[in-house]
Protein backbone atom coordinates (compact mmCIF):
# COMPACT_ATOMS: atom_id res chain seq x y z
CA UNK A 1 0.00 0.00 0.00
CA UNK A 2 1.07 3.59 -0.68
CA UNK A 3 2.29 5.69 2.19
CA UNK A 4 0.95 9.18 2.70
CA UNK A 5 2.89 12.12 4.14
CA UNK A 6 2.40 12.75 7.87
CA UNK A 7 -0.14 15.40 8.85
CA UNK A 8 -1.55 15.38 5.33
CA UNK A 9 -5.06 16.34 6.50
CA UNK A 10 -3.65 19.33 8.39
CA UNK A 11 -1.58 20.34 5.36
CA UNK A 12 -4.65 20.34 3.16
CA UNK A 13 -6.73 22.17 5.79
CA UNK A 14 -4.12 24.93 5.91
CA UNK A 15 -3.96 25.09 2.11
CA UNK A 16 -7.75 25.44 1.96
CA UNK A 17 -7.71 28.32 4.44
CA UNK A 18 -5.03 30.10 2.42
CA UNK A 19 -7.01 29.63 -0.77
CA UNK A 20 -10.26 30.80 0.77
CA UNK A 21 -8.55 33.95 2.06
CA UNK A 22 -7.37 34.80 -1.45
CA UNK A 23 -9.28 36.04 -4.48
CA UNK A 24 -8.18 33.06 -6.57
CA UNK A 25 -10.71 30.80 -8.26
CA UNK A 26 -8.26 27.96 -8.98
CA UNK A 27 -5.12 26.66 -7.33
CA UNK A 28 -2.94 23.58 -7.63
CA UNK A 29 -2.09 22.33 -4.14
CA UNK A 30 0.38 19.58 -4.96
CA UNK A 31 1.93 17.69 -7.88
CA UNK A 32 2.87 14.02 -7.80
CA UNK A 33 5.41 12.86 -10.36
CA UNK A 34 6.33 9.28 -11.31
CA UNK A 35 9.63 9.66 -9.46
CA UNK A 36 8.01 10.90 -6.25
CA UNK A 37 5.38 8.16 -6.35
CA UNK A 38 7.98 5.41 -6.82
CA UNK A 39 10.47 6.65 -4.26
CA UNK A 40 11.03 4.17 -1.47
CA UNK A 41 12.44 5.17 1.87
CA UNK A 42 12.26 4.10 5.47
CA UNK A 43 11.42 7.70 6.31
CA UNK A 44 7.90 9.04 5.92
CA UNK A 45 7.29 10.46 2.43
CA UNK A 46 7.35 14.22 2.02
CA UNK A 47 4.31 16.17 0.89
CA UNK A 48 4.64 16.76 -2.86
CA UNK A 49 4.64 20.54 -3.52
CA UNK A 50 3.03 22.04 -6.62
CA UNK A 51 5.48 21.91 -9.53
CA UNK A 52 4.47 23.78 -12.70
CA UNK A 53 5.37 22.03 -15.96
CA UNK A 54 8.56 23.27 -17.57
CA UNK A 55 6.69 23.17 -20.87
CA UNK A 56 2.90 23.23 -21.15
CA UNK A 57 1.63 19.69 -21.62
CA UNK A 58 -0.09 18.87 -24.89
CA UNK A 59 -3.07 17.57 -22.95
CA UNK A 60 -4.41 18.18 -19.47
CA UNK A 61 -6.65 15.25 -18.57
CA UNK A 62 -9.11 16.79 -16.12
CA UNK A 63 -11.04 14.58 -13.72
CA UNK A 64 -13.51 16.93 -12.09
CA UNK A 65 -15.39 15.20 -9.29
CA UNK A 66 -16.58 15.49 -5.71
CA UNK A 67 -14.17 12.60 -4.87
CA UNK A 68 -16.48 11.51 -2.09
CA UNK A 69 -14.66 9.14 -2.32
CA UNK A 70 -12.49 8.57 -5.42
CA UNK A 71 -13.53 5.18 -6.81
CA UNK A 72 -12.21 2.50 -9.14
CA UNK A 73 -14.55 3.90 -11.80
CA UNK A 74 -12.64 7.18 -11.59
CA UNK A 75 -9.37 5.26 -11.75
CA UNK A 76 -10.41 3.42 -14.91
CA UNK A 77 -11.43 6.65 -16.62
CA UNK A 78 -7.97 8.13 -16.06
CA UNK A 79 -6.04 5.00 -17.04
CA UNK A 80 -8.19 4.57 -20.16
CA UNK A 81 -7.32 8.10 -21.28
CA UNK A 82 -3.61 7.63 -20.54
CA UNK A 83 -3.63 4.47 -22.66
CA UNK A 84 -5.36 6.18 -25.57
CA UNK A 85 -2.87 6.72 -28.44
CA UNK A 86 -4.37 10.16 -29.01
CA UNK A 87 -2.93 11.34 -25.72
CA UNK A 88 0.53 9.82 -26.04
CA UNK A 89 3.67 11.29 -27.55
CA UNK A 90 7.34 10.51 -27.83
CA UNK A 91 9.53 11.01 -24.80
CA UNK A 92 12.83 12.90 -24.66
CA UNK A 93 15.29 12.01 -27.42
CA UNK A 94 18.90 12.27 -26.38
CA UNK A 95 20.02 13.83 -29.67
CA UNK A 96 21.43 17.22 -30.63
CA UNK A 97 18.56 17.72 -33.09
CA UNK A 98 15.93 17.18 -30.40
CA UNK A 99 17.68 19.46 -27.93
CA UNK A 100 18.03 22.21 -30.56
CA UNK A 101 14.36 21.88 -31.42
CA UNK A 102 13.36 22.25 -27.79
CA UNK A 103 15.72 25.18 -27.25
CA UNK A 104 14.02 26.99 -30.12
CA UNK A 105 10.61 26.62 -28.43
CA UNK A 106 10.73 28.54 -25.13
CA UNK A 107 6.95 28.96 -25.19
CA UNK A 108 4.11 26.63 -26.09
CA UNK A 109 3.81 22.87 -26.19
CA UNK A 110 6.79 20.55 -26.16
CA UNK A 111 6.92 17.86 -28.81
CA UNK A 112 9.26 15.74 -26.74
CA UNK A 113 7.73 16.00 -23.28
CA UNK A 114 5.12 13.64 -21.88
CA UNK A 115 1.88 14.00 -23.77
CA UNK A 116 -0.47 14.21 -20.82
CA UNK A 117 -0.70 15.62 -17.36
CA UNK A 118 -3.59 14.57 -15.11
CA UNK A 119 -5.51 17.15 -13.08
CA UNK A 120 -7.71 15.97 -10.20
CA UNK A 121 -10.03 18.91 -9.61
CA UNK A 122 -12.20 19.36 -6.53
CA UNK A 123 -14.81 22.12 -6.57
CA UNK A 124 -15.24 23.48 -3.06
CA UNK A 125 -18.28 25.50 -4.13
CA UNK A 126 -20.18 22.87 -6.10
CA UNK A 127 -23.43 23.89 -7.75
CA UNK A 128 -25.24 20.70 -6.76
CA UNK A 129 -23.48 19.07 -3.79
CA UNK A 130 -22.91 20.21 -0.22
CA UNK A 131 -19.56 19.29 1.46
CA UNK A 132 -20.67 16.13 3.26
CA UNK A 133 -20.16 13.50 4.52
CA UNK A 134 -16.37 13.63 4.06
CA UNK A 135 -14.78 17.03 4.72
CA UNK A 136 -12.66 18.59 2.00
CA UNK A 137 -9.26 17.91 3.68
CA UNK A 138 -10.24 14.23 3.96
CA UNK A 139 -11.26 14.11 0.31
CA UNK A 140 -8.00 15.76 -0.75
CA UNK A 141 -6.07 13.18 1.25
CA UNK A 142 -7.92 10.38 -0.54
CA UNK A 143 -7.18 12.12 -3.84
CA UNK A 144 -3.49 12.04 -2.92
CA UNK A 145 -3.62 8.27 -2.40
CA UNK A 146 -5.66 7.96 -5.59
CA UNK A 147 -3.00 9.90 -7.53
CA UNK A 148 -0.31 7.53 -6.28
CA UNK A 149 -2.36 4.64 -7.61
CA UNK A 150 -2.68 6.27 -11.04
CA UNK A 151 1.06 6.82 -11.31
CA UNK A 152 1.83 3.29 -10.14
CA UNK A 153 -0.44 1.72 -12.77
CA UNK A 154 0.72 4.08 -15.51
CA UNK A 155 4.32 3.12 -14.77
CA UNK A 156 3.48 -0.59 -14.78
CA UNK A 157 1.62 -0.24 -18.08
CA UNK A 158 4.50 1.67 -19.60
CA UNK A 159 7.02 -0.97 -18.54
CA UNK A 160 4.85 -3.77 -19.86
CA UNK A 161 4.34 -2.08 -23.22
CA UNK A 162 8.00 -1.29 -23.66
CA UNK A 163 9.00 -4.82 -22.78
CA UNK A 164 6.55 -6.19 -25.32
CA UNK A 165 7.64 -3.84 -28.07
CA UNK A 166 11.33 -3.95 -27.22
CA UNK A 167 11.50 -0.19 -27.03
CA UNK A 168 14.12 1.87 -25.26
CA UNK A 169 12.67 3.78 -22.26
CA UNK A 170 14.28 7.01 -23.48
CA UNK A 171 12.71 6.83 -26.95
CA UNK A 172 9.00 6.72 -26.15
CA UNK A 173 6.67 7.41 -23.26
CA UNK A 174 3.07 6.43 -22.74
CA UNK A 175 3.09 7.49 -19.13
CA UNK A 176 1.92 10.50 -17.23
CA UNK A 177 4.10 13.55 -16.66
CA UNK A 178 2.46 14.28 -13.31
CA UNK A 179 -0.80 14.23 -11.41
CA UNK A 180 -1.83 17.60 -10.03
CA UNK A 181 -4.37 18.00 -7.22
CA UNK A 182 -6.26 21.28 -7.35
CA UNK A 183 -9.27 23.10 -5.96
CA UNK A 184 -11.61 25.65 -7.49
CA UNK A 185 -14.53 27.79 -6.46
CA UNK A 186 -16.01 27.68 -9.95
CA UNK A 187 -19.09 25.42 -10.07
CA UNK A 188 -19.45 25.10 -13.85
CA UNK A 189 -17.29 23.50 -16.54
CA UNK A 190 -16.85 26.56 -18.74
CA UNK A 191 -15.65 28.71 -15.84
CA UNK A 192 -13.33 25.96 -14.55
CA UNK A 193 -11.79 25.55 -17.99
CA UNK A 194 -11.06 29.25 -18.30
CA UNK A 195 -9.50 29.37 -14.82
CA UNK A 196 -7.21 26.48 -15.75
CA UNK A 197 -6.30 27.98 -19.14
CA UNK A 198 -5.20 31.32 -17.68
CA UNK A 199 -3.60 29.93 -14.51
CA UNK A 200 0.02 30.83 -13.97
CA UNK A 201 0.64 27.21 -13.01
CA UNK A 202 -0.13 25.68 -16.41
CA UNK A 203 1.77 28.44 -18.13
CA UNK A 204 4.96 27.43 -16.34
CA UNK A 205 4.74 29.79 -13.36
CA UNK A 206 4.19 29.09 -9.67
CA UNK A 207 0.81 30.54 -8.69
CA UNK A 208 0.67 29.55 -5.02
CA UNK A 209 0.96 33.12 -3.72
CA UNK A 210 -2.41 33.91 -2.21
CA UNK A 211 -2.96 37.36 -3.70
CA UNK A 212 -0.70 37.41 -6.73
CA UNK A 213 -2.14 38.82 -9.96
CA UNK A 214 -1.88 36.45 -12.87
CA UNK A 215 0.24 37.61 -15.81
CA UNK A 216 -1.76 35.31 -18.05
CA UNK A 217 -4.96 36.09 -19.95
CA UNK A 218 -6.90 34.23 -22.63
CA UNK A 219 -4.78 36.13 -25.18
CA UNK A 220 -1.52 34.52 -24.06
CA UNK A 221 -2.72 31.36 -22.30
CA UNK A 222 -0.96 28.07 -22.90
CA UNK A 223 -2.22 26.02 -25.83
CA UNK A 224 -2.66 22.87 -23.77
CA UNK A 225 -5.86 21.11 -24.70
CA UNK A 226 -8.07 20.26 -21.75
CA UNK A 227 -9.72 16.85 -21.92
CA UNK A 228 -12.56 16.45 -19.42
CA UNK A 229 -13.06 12.86 -18.28
CA UNK A 230 -16.76 12.63 -17.59
CA UNK A 231 -19.59 10.16 -17.36
CA UNK A 232 -22.68 10.12 -19.55
CA UNK A 233 -24.77 11.63 -16.75
CA UNK A 234 -22.45 14.66 -16.72
CA UNK A 235 -22.86 15.08 -20.47
CA UNK A 236 -26.62 15.35 -19.92
CA UNK A 237 -26.10 18.02 -17.25
CA UNK A 238 -23.74 20.12 -19.38
CA UNK A 239 -26.47 20.62 -21.97
CA UNK A 240 -29.28 21.07 -19.47
CA UNK A 241 -30.76 24.56 -20.05
CA UNK A 242 -31.50 24.99 -16.33
CA UNK A 243 -27.82 25.76 -15.71
CA UNK A 244 -27.89 28.74 -18.08
CA UNK A 245 -29.74 32.01 -18.19
CA UNK A 246 -31.68 32.89 -21.33
CA UNK A 247 -29.51 32.64 -24.45
CA UNK A 248 -26.32 32.19 -22.39
CA UNK A 249 -25.43 28.62 -23.33
CA UNK A 250 -23.47 29.67 -26.41
CA UNK A 251 -21.73 32.49 -24.56
CA UNK A 252 -20.65 30.00 -21.89
CA UNK A 253 -19.79 26.96 -23.99
CA UNK A 254 -18.34 28.48 -27.16
CA UNK A 255 -15.06 29.35 -25.38
CA UNK A 256 -15.15 26.05 -23.48
CA UNK A 257 -15.28 23.92 -26.61
CA UNK A 258 -12.66 26.14 -28.24
CA UNK A 259 -9.99 24.66 -25.95
CA UNK A 260 -11.63 21.64 -24.33
CA UNK A 261 -12.80 18.16 -25.29
CA UNK A 262 -15.34 16.02 -23.48
CA UNK A 263 -14.25 12.40 -23.19
CA UNK A 264 -17.48 10.74 -22.09
CA UNK A 265 -17.48 7.28 -20.55
CA UNK A 266 -20.76 5.61 -21.37
CA UNK A 267 -22.80 4.69 -18.31
CA UNK A 268 -24.89 1.70 -19.28
CA UNK A 269 -27.51 0.84 -16.68
CA UNK A 270 -31.24 0.96 -16.14
CA UNK A 271 -31.19 4.71 -15.51
CA UNK A 272 -29.28 5.77 -18.63
CA UNK A 273 -29.91 3.01 -21.16
CA UNK A 274 -27.44 0.95 -23.17
CA UNK A 275 -24.56 2.08 -25.37
CA UNK A 276 -26.78 2.23 -28.45
CA UNK A 277 -29.19 4.60 -26.72
CA UNK A 278 -26.35 6.84 -25.53
CA UNK A 279 -24.77 7.04 -28.98
CA UNK A 280 -28.21 7.83 -30.37
CA UNK A 281 -28.48 10.77 -27.95
CA UNK A 282 -25.20 12.14 -29.32
CA UNK A 283 -26.50 11.89 -32.87
CA UNK A 284 -29.72 13.62 -31.82
CA UNK A 285 -27.63 16.49 -30.49
CA UNK A 286 -25.86 16.68 -33.83
CA UNK A 287 -29.15 16.48 -35.68
CA UNK A 288 -30.62 19.61 -34.12
CA UNK A 289 -31.53 18.82 -30.51
CA UNK A 290 -28.60 20.87 -29.25
CA UNK A 291 -29.63 23.85 -31.34
CA UNK A 292 -33.13 23.58 -29.86
CA UNK A 293 -31.84 24.24 -26.34
CA UNK A 294 -29.54 27.10 -27.34
CA UNK A 295 -26.34 25.25 -28.25
CA UNK A 296 -24.44 24.48 -31.45
CA UNK A 297 -24.34 21.15 -33.25
CA UNK A 298 -20.64 21.76 -34.00
CA UNK A 299 -19.85 21.16 -30.34
CA UNK A 300 -20.58 17.46 -30.87
CA UNK A 301 -17.33 17.25 -32.85
CA UNK A 302 -15.55 18.00 -29.55
CA UNK A 303 -17.19 15.06 -27.76
CA UNK A 304 -15.76 11.55 -27.81
CA UNK A 305 -17.67 8.60 -26.41
CA UNK A 306 -15.72 5.68 -24.93
CA UNK A 307 -16.75 2.31 -23.59
CA UNK A 308 -17.57 2.14 -19.92
CA UNK A 309 -17.70 -0.91 -17.70
CA UNK A 310 -17.87 -4.34 -19.25
CA UNK A 311 -21.08 -6.31 -18.95
CA UNK A 312 -19.81 -8.47 -16.11
CA UNK A 313 -18.35 -5.59 -14.09
CA UNK A 314 -20.30 -4.24 -11.14
CA UNK A 315 -21.76 -0.75 -11.20
CA UNK A 316 -19.71 1.55 -8.97
CA UNK A 317 -21.18 4.52 -7.13
CA UNK A 318 -20.50 6.55 -4.02
CA UNK A 319 -23.80 5.28 -2.62
CA UNK A 320 -22.56 1.70 -2.87
CA UNK A 321 -19.34 2.72 -1.14
CA UNK A 322 -21.26 4.17 1.79
CA UNK A 323 -23.53 1.15 1.96
CA UNK A 324 -20.51 -1.16 2.11
CA UNK A 325 -18.92 0.88 4.90
CA UNK A 326 -22.18 1.02 6.87
CA UNK A 327 -22.48 -2.77 6.58
CA UNK A 328 -18.74 -3.24 7.30
CA UNK A 329 -18.50 -5.27 4.11
CA UNK A 330 -14.81 -4.65 3.49
CA UNK A 331 -14.62 -7.17 0.67
CA UNK A 332 -17.33 -5.31 -1.23
CA UNK A 333 -15.61 -2.01 -0.50
CA UNK A 334 -12.40 -3.37 -2.04
CA UNK A 335 -14.27 -3.86 -5.31
CA UNK A 336 -15.39 -0.23 -5.34
CA UNK A 337 -12.32 1.79 -4.32
CA UNK A 338 -8.57 1.21 -4.37
CA UNK A 339 -6.88 -0.50 -1.45
CA UNK A 340 -5.18 2.70 -0.32
CA UNK A 341 -8.54 4.47 -0.20
CA UNK A 342 -10.03 1.47 1.65
CA UNK A 343 -7.31 1.82 4.26
CA UNK A 344 -7.88 5.56 4.61
CA UNK A 345 -11.65 5.17 4.96
CA UNK A 346 -11.28 2.53 7.66
CA UNK A 347 -8.50 4.30 9.52
CA UNK A 348 -10.42 7.58 9.66
CA UNK A 349 -13.89 6.15 10.17
CA UNK A 350 -15.30 7.83 7.08
CA UNK A 351 -18.87 7.17 5.91
CA UNK A 352 -19.59 5.05 8.98
CA UNK A 353 -22.70 7.09 9.67
CA UNK A 354 -24.16 6.18 6.28
CA UNK A 355 -24.86 9.82 5.35
CA UNK A 356 -25.84 10.52 1.75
Amino acid sequence: MARLPPNIVLRFAQALKSFEASESTFRVLCSLSPSSASASSAAAPEFAPPEPPQQPAKYILVLDSSFNPPTLAHHRMVISALKDPRYRTKGPHNTDEARDKEAAKPQGMSETSAASRVLLLLAINNADKAPKPAAFPQRLSMMYAFAQGILAEAAAEENQTQNQEGLDRTSTSIGCEAVDIAITTEPYFHAKAQSIAISDFYNGLNDTAADSDSAVSMDNAAESEQVYLTGYDTLIRIFDPKYYTAKSMRASLDPFFAYAILRVTMRTDDSWGDAVAQMKYLEELRGGKLEDVGGRKEWVDRIEMVQGRKGDEAIISSTKVRDAVRDEDWEALGGLVGQDVVGWIRENGLYAGGEA
